[in-house]
C-alpha cells in the first residue's frame, strides 16, 4: 500500500462527494424561480415584451453572480442535517450580499446598454423571495424530520426546567428517534415562561403543579434539566414525582461535568443521593491550583481508596509531571494506575505499606515528590475499637513515616487528609487522626516542607460507608439498621471534598488545619429514607427501619471544631482555618510517640489508651474500650 493511498480519505457515497454541486444546482433553480416570480408579481402577470425577452439573460446573470457570492461566503460548507440559528444567519448574509452584487452588476450592464433596466421593485422582491426559498431549502430536512419523528411514541416525559439546559435537552431528544422519550411539555417556576412555547411545546406550569400535570398527561418519566439547582429544589421535585407515581426520574448533571457545555440526552442519568444532598457546584481557583501542581511530582498515599483515587483523577487535569500512587491494596492500585495512564498521565504505582518507614523513605528518595497527599488511614470506627494497636500503627506511625520521608527529600508541601472524628474524639480512630494532625503541626518547623491538614466529614458513597451499606440492604430486601433515631452526620460528595482539598492545599502556607464547610449535619434516618425512595420504594412499608444502639466509639453527632478552636475565614467561602492551639513541643511529642510505639509493639492496651489521652486531652474512650482495658490490665488504671 502506498503512502498516498494510506493518506487518501475513504471514498464517500456519491451524494456526499457531490453535495456542493447538488446544493448549487438546487439553489440555481430556486434563484431562477425567485426572479421569475418577482418579475411576474411586479407587473401583475403583464411583463413588458422587452423585459420578457431579456429575462433569460437576467436569470442566468442572477444565478452566476449569486452562486459565486454563495461560494465566496462558504454557504456550501453547511451540514444539511444540523442547520441551526448560526447557519440561517449565514444564509441571510449570503443572499443579501448576492442580491447587492446582482443589483450592482445589472446597473453597470444597463449603463453599458447591454441589458434593459431592471425595476428596483423587481430587485427587492427577488431578494425577499430568494431569502425565503434558500432558507426554506436549508431547513427542509429538519422540518421533514420534525414532523416525521414528532408522532413517534415513547415514555411520556416532562422536562423540569425551561431554560437553556431544558431547550438543549428537548432538541437532543428530537434529533434522536430512539431516545425512548415523548416529551409533552415543560415545568418552570418563572412566571414569564409559563405558557410560552419552546420548539412547539408549552411550559405547562410551575413546580407546584407537577403532581397534577403528571396525572393529567400520564407522565412516566420526569427529566430534570436544572444544572445549577440546589439540593432542596431537586429533593422537592423527586418527592412530588414519587408521590404522583413516577418511577423514572433522571437528571442532567452540573454543567461543570459536561465537557463541551452542550446538553445531550446522553448526559441524563438516574437521580443519585448526591443530587439530594449536594450543595451546588464547588468552584475553586483553577489558576492557583494549576500553578501549584503543574510540572510537579505528586505522591498520593492510600491511592486506591475513595479519597485517594478521586485525588488522582482530579490532579491529572492540572498537569503534574508524575503521579506516585502508594497503597498496600495491590488490586485497587492496579486499577487506579490503569485509569491514570488511560487519562494520559505518567503514573507510577508503588505497593507499599505506610507503616514500613524504610520502604517509604526509599520510594521517596527514588521518586522525589514535590507534593504529598497523605490519604492512607484506617477509618472504620467500630473495627478500630477492636484493633486499636492497628489504628495507632497506621494512622499515627504511618503518618509519621510519610511525613518524615517528605521532610528528608525536601518535599514542598504535605497535605494530611483528616476527619471530623478527630475533634473531641470518642474513638481510637478519631484520637489517632488528631495525633496525626499534631505530628504535621510539629514537623512544619522541621525543614523546608510545609505541612497542612484538611478536616472534613463523611464522603458520600465511599467504600464501607453507610450509603453503600444501605443500598446493599435495599437491594436484598433486608431491613435497614440505624444506630439511633437522632444520629447526625456531615456528608459531602467525594468530588466536592477533593476539589476543596486541592484548593486548601494550594493556599496553605504551613501549620494550618483547614476545615471544610460541610453545611448542616443530616440525620442518618432521613438519609435512609431518601435512599429507599430513590429506589422507588417507601420507607417502613417496603423497607423496614430498625433502631439499635451505637457501635463502640460512635457519637450521635460529630464536631468539626473543638470548643477552643473557632475558625478564621479564607477567600474561599467553603474553606476555613481552625484556630488551633500552639503546636506541641516537638521533643515532648516525639517522646510520647516513642512510648506509644513501645506500648503498641507490646500490645499493651491500657498504655495505648493512657498515652492517647495524654496526647489528646479531649479524647473520651468508649465504654467498650474502657471495659477491655479493665479486663486486660493486671492493675486497672483510672481513665
Amino acid at each position: 500500500m502506498t503512502d498516498e493511498s494510506m493518506t487518501r480519505p475513504p471514498a464517500l457515497p456519491w451524494v456526499y462527494r457531490h453535495s456542493r454541486m447538488l446544493f448549487a444546482g438546487c439553489d440555481g433553480a430556486l434563484l431562477a424561480l425567485a426572479l421569475g416570480i418577482a418579475t411576474w408579481l411586479r407587473f401583475d402577470g403583464r411583463v413588458p415584451a422587452e423585459l420578457l425577452a431579456q429575462l433569460p439573460g437576467l436569470v442566468a446573470l442572477s444565478i452566476l453572480v449569486k452562486i459565486a457570492v454563495f461560494c465566496a461566503i462558504r454557504l456550501y460548507d453547511l451540514s444539511w442535517s444540523h442547520v441551526g440559528l448560526e447557519d440561517m444567519i449565514l444564509v441571510v448574509r449570503a443572499v443579501t450580499a448576492g442580491s447587492l452584487v446582482f443589483w450592482l452588476v445589472s446597473a453597470l450592464l444597463r449603463e453599458a446598454g447591454t441589458v434593459a433596466a431592471v425595476p428596483r421593485a423587481v430587485i427587492l422582491l427577488d431578494y425577499i423571495i430568494s431569502l425565503h426559498l434558500i432558507g426554506a431549502f436549508r431547513l427542509g430536512r429538519r422540518v421533514v424530520e420534525y414532523f416525521a419523528l414528532f408522532p413517534a411514541r415513547g415514555r411520556v416525559a416532562l422536562i423540569v426546567g425551561a431554560g437553556a439546559a431544558g431547550e438543549q435537552l428537548l432538541r437532543s431528544l428530537r434529533q434522536t428517534p430512539d431516545s425512548g422519550y415523548h416529551v409533552v411539555g415543560f415545568v418552570d417556576d418563572s412566571p414569564r415562561k409559563i405558557g410560552a412555547l419552546i420548539h412547539g411545546l408549552r411550559v405547562l406550569g410551575p413546580r407546584e403543579s407537577l403532581p397534577a400535570l403528571i396525572r393529567r398527561h400520564g407522565v412516566e418519566a420526569v427529566l430534570i434539566a436544572m444544572p445549577s439547582a440546589s439540593s432542596r429544589v431537586v429533593r422537592s421535585i423527586v418527592s412530588q414525582s414519587r408521590q404522583a407515581g413516577v418511577r423514572e426520574i433522571r437528571i442532567v448533571p452540573g454543567i461543570d461535568r459536561i465537557l463541551n457545555g452542550q446538553i445531550s440526552f446522553t448526559d441524563l442519568r438516574e437521580i443519585q443521593l448526591a443530587d439530594l444532598l449536594a450543595r451546588g457546584i464547588a468552584r475553586i481557583d483553577a489558576t492557583q491550583v494549576e500553578g501549584w501542581l503543574r510540572g510537579r511530582v505528586v505522591a498520593i498515599t492510600g491511592a486506591s481508596g475513595s479519597i485517594g483515587s478521586e485525588l488522582s483523577r482530579q490532579v491529572v487535569p492540572f498537569g503534574p509531571k508524575e503521579l506516585v500512587l502508594v497503597d498496600c491494596d495491590e488490586s485497587g492500585l492496579f486499577w487506579v494506575e490503569h485509569a491514570m495512564r488511560r487519562l494520559g498521565c505518567h503514573a507510577t504505582a508503588v505497593v507499599a505499606d505506610v507503616r514500613d518507614s524504610r520502604k517509604i523513605r526509599r520510594v521517596f528518595r527514588e521518586t522525589h515528590p514535590d507534593i504529598v497527599f497523605h490519604a492512607a488511614a484506617y477509618k472504620h470506627v467500630a473495627l478500630m475499637e477492636r484493633y486499636p494497636d492497628d489504628a495507632v500503627l497506621t494512622n499515627v506511625f504511618g503518618t509519621l513515616s510519610v511525613a518524615q520521608a517528605s521532610v528528608d527529600v525536601g518535599a514542598e508541601k504535605f497535605v494530611l487528609i483528616s476527619t471530623d472524628k478527630a475533634v473531641n474524639p470518642a474513638s481510637v480512630m478519631g484520637a489517632t487522626k488528631r495525633v496525626a494532625e499534631q505530628i504535621c503541626l510539629a514537623l512544619d518547623r522541621a525543614g523546608s516542607t510545609r505541612f497542612v491538614a484538611v478536616r472534613f466529614g463523611n464522603v458520600l458513597g465511599s467504600r464501607g460507608s453507610v450509603v453503600p451499606l444501605f443500598q446493599e440492604k435495599i437491594r436484598r430486601g433486608e431491613p435497614i439498621t440505624i444506630r439511633g433515631p437522632n444520629m447526625r452526620r456531615y456528608f459531602m460528595a467525594v468530588c466536592e471534598a477533593v476539589l476543596l482539598v486541592l484548593q486548601a492545599g494550594a493556599m496553605g502556607r504551613g501549620s494550618e488545619v483547614f476545615v471544610l464547610d460541610m453545611g448542616e449535619p443530616i440525620k442518618v434516618l432521613d438519609l435512609a429514607r431518601d435512599l429507599i425512595r430513590l429506589h422507588g420504594l417507601e420507607p417502613e412499608r417496603d423497607v423496614p427501619i430498625i433502631f439499635t444502639d451505637p457501635e463502640p466509639g460512635e457519637k450521635d453527632y460529630e464536631d468539626l471544631l473543638t470548643a477552643e478552636e473557632g475558625t478564621v475565614a479564607t477567600r474561599d467561602d467553603r474553606i476555613f482555618v481552625a484556630r488551633t492551639a500552639s503546636p506541641a513541643d516537638p521533643d515532648a511529642l516525639f517522646g510520647q510517640l516513642t512510648t506509644l510505639r513501645a506500648a503498641t509493639d507490646a500490645s499493651d492496651l491500657a498504655e495505648i489508651v493512657r498515652i492517647l489521652r495524654v496526647l489528646v486531652p479531649t479524647y473520651q474512650p468508649s465504654q467498650f474500650l474502657a471495659d477491655r482495658v479493665r479486663t486486660a490490665a493486671p492493675a486497672p488504671r483510672t481513665l
